[in-house]
């Protein structure tokens, strides 16, 4: 008698649940991106160095370093901002979920300072070579995520001072946090093969 019960509780330890359709979909949506972020950069490692005219990576590129600091901290902030809510400090919460929408705009900013000056000052466009065509479309495939991102995360905090996001939205700002993670380990590969490799 106590062997079955033993075995009636262990089965039902190791009774499986279908995982959160949520997760499913993020996960399938970050695996997506990957492989069409995976594409573009190797197109651009392909084209590198083979415009037939100039302006090159080399002359015209500056590496983004505080633009990349402030993304890259964005991260550490929304998960201070998740923590802070899954502890019910809607407070503390608001304030970090603000500084990383600082941050996320903070970079989008400094992108569109170096496009005003690739093409203003170096003449650099989409067109102008296979330089331009692969730089934009990779850089600006990021960018359109971090819009994106930022236009979601504006929302929520527009939301949270309404007083509509609650605990029962916990799953859902995981989500959109594990979505702001993949935008910044995405930027550490562009970053590396546009402003190191590509230089």
């Amino acid at each position: 008698m106590t062997n079955e019960f033993a075995i009636a509780v262990d089965q039902s330890t190791l009774e499986w649940k279908l995982p959160s359709s949520r997760k499913v979909a993020v996960l399938c949506l970050i695996l997506t991106e990957t492989c069409i972020f995976s594409i573009f950069v190797a197109a651009y490692l392909f084209y590198v160095g083979k415009s037939l005219s100039g302006p090159t990576p080399r002359e015209v590129l500056e590496l983004p370093i505080l633009s990349t600091i402030c993304l890259l901290s964005s991260s550490v902030t929304i998960l201070l901002a998740e923590r802070a809510f899954n502890r019910d400090r809607v407070g503390t919460f608001k304030l970090w979920w603000l500084a990383t929408m600082v941050l996320a705009a903070f970079f989008l900013v400094s992108t569109a300072r170096e496009w005003y000056r690739l093409i203003y000052q170096h003449g650099l466009t989409i067109s102008t070579n296979l330089f331009g065509t692969t730089f934009y479309s990779l850089v600006g495939l990021h960018a359109t995520h971090v819009v994106i991102g930022l236009i979601l995360l504006t929302l929520v905090f527009i939301f949270s001072l309404r007083g509509y996001v609650t605990i029962m939205h916990r799953e859902r700002l995981e989500m959109l946090s594990w979505y702001w993670h993949f935008v910044d380990a995405v930027w550490v590969v562009v970053f590396t093969v546009v402003y190191v490799i590509g230089r």
